[in-house]
This record gives C-alpha cells, sequence and structure tokens, in this order.
C-alpha cells in the first residue's frame, strides 16, 4: 500500500495565508497608486512597473511551490529547481533600480512618483526576502545550516549581478535561454578582466551588501516576533 504524504503543520499554513494576505494589500496598493496616476494623467508612464512585479512574483511563486510539498524535496530535484530559481531571484531586487525613471512632471507631485515607485521596490523587496528565506530553509532541512548560509550569499551575490545585468546591459532572465551565447561572453569578459570593468563589481558589491543587511533584518524581526 503506498504510504501517506505527512500533512503540513496548520501553523505554517496559517501562517503563509496571512503572508499571502499581506502581499496582496501590499500589491493592491501599488497597483490604485499606479491607476489613479494614470487616470490623472492619462499616460501609461510606470505601467512597466507591472512587469517588473510579475517577474519579482514569479520567485515567490517557485519558493512557495516548493515549501509546500509535503515532503521535502530530494536534492536531485531541489538542486536544478534552485538553479532556475536563481535565474529569476533577481527580478524581485531590480524594482528598486527603478528609481531612475525617477522625473518631474507638471501633472503629478514628484512625491507621489516617489511614493509609487517606493510601493513597487518594496514589495521586490519582502518577495524576494521572503522567498530567499523560503529557499534558505529548503537548503538547511536538506544540507544542513552551513550550507543554507552559503546558499543565501550566492543567491545575494548572483542576484545583485543579475541587476547589474538587467540595469545597465538591458539584459533579462529569458535571455539564458534566447541569447545565451551574447550573455555567456559578457560575463567571462568581466571574469576575465576585471579591472576594465570596475561598475560591475563596485554595483554587484554594495547591492550584495545592501541586500544581505536587509536579508538579516528582515530575518532578526521575525526571530523578535516569534519570541
Amino acid at each position: 500500500m503506498p504510504v501517506p504524504l505527512p500533512l503540513l503543520s496548520f501553523d505554517y499554513m496559517r501562517r503563509r495565508l496571512g503572508l499571502l494576505l499581506l502581499f496582496g494589500a501590499s500589491m493592491a496598493l501599488s497597483v490604485a497608486l499606479l491607476a489613479f496616476r494614470i487616470y490623472l494623467t492619462h499616460q501609461v508612464t510606470y505601467v512597466f512597473l507591472l512587469w517588473n512585479l510579475f517577474l519579482a512574483i514569479v520567485p515567490f511563486g517557485m519558493s512557495t511551490m516548493l515549501g509546500l510539498l509535503a515532503r521535502p524535496a530530494p536534492p536531485r530535484v531541489l538542486l536544478p529547481l534552485a538553479a532556475v530559481w536563481l535565474v529569476f531571484f533577481p527580478n524581485a531586487p531590480y524594482i528598486v533600480t527603478d528609481f531612475v525613471h525617477l522625473n518631474t512632471w507638471p501633472e503629478v507631485p514628484v512625491w507621489y512618483d516617489l511614493t509609487l515607485i517606493l510601493s513597487f521596490a518594496w514589495n521586490g523587496l519582502m518577495l524576494g526576502f521572503c522567498s530567499l528565506q523560503e529557499m534558505q530553509r529548503l537548503f538547511t532541512r536538506a544540507y544542513g545550516l552551513l550550507w543554507g548560509w552559503v546558499f543565501v550569499g550566492t543567491a545575494l551575490l548572483l542576484g545583485s549581478l543579475g541587476v547589474y545585468f538587467g540595469r545597465f546591459l538591458r539584459y533579462n532572465s529569458w535571455n539564458v535561454v534566447s541569447n545565451p551565447v551574447a550573455l555567456a561572453q559578457d560575463l567571462l569578459a568581466r571574469f576575465l578582466h576585471p579591472f576594465a570593468y570596475p561598475g560591475t563589481y563596485g554595483v554587484t558589491l554594495l547591492l550584495t551588501a545592501f541586500l544581505l543587511l536587509g536579508y538579516l533584518t528582515v530575518r532578526q524581526l521575525g526571530h523578535f516576533a516569534r519570541e
């Protein structure tokens, strides 16, 4: 007879549902701010934020589905899925760089546009941090505490590099499949000639430090809440 799958704990499901409701409310606020701006100006200036937010939801959705599995994913399944997750993970912190589009418009106060972009950036960061925390939990369960933190550092470093490639070189996650040769050439050039590309390393390391401190802060706040 087949062995029945163990059920997830009620407490885990309750916390996950509460998190989804909070994200739903937060993203609804972002969409409402954008919709009101479009209504007010009859322009779709910042509508690209919706696409960026959707891309930020993808890694969160992947990690959530993995976390909801009744049994831990074996390494032969977890590792390739984690690699796919890493391809999409930079889309979450990428929204922070959308502040480069902040400008002065006669129809809308600058503080409104600042709040609009900030709300989308906040959602992107929180989706990314929650997704990363779930992936760390899965790796810790599969390989131990040390490898869980190794995964966190690797994800933040590669994620920051992905943000650089997206913002400054205009690559996106789909280019891993659609344009892998050009992407590999740009990556290899920066590894072989690091001093020729100081901007790559400067942006990547600064963003990694920022994201790491933000992630540690979110985790610590969670520990205080549980205590």
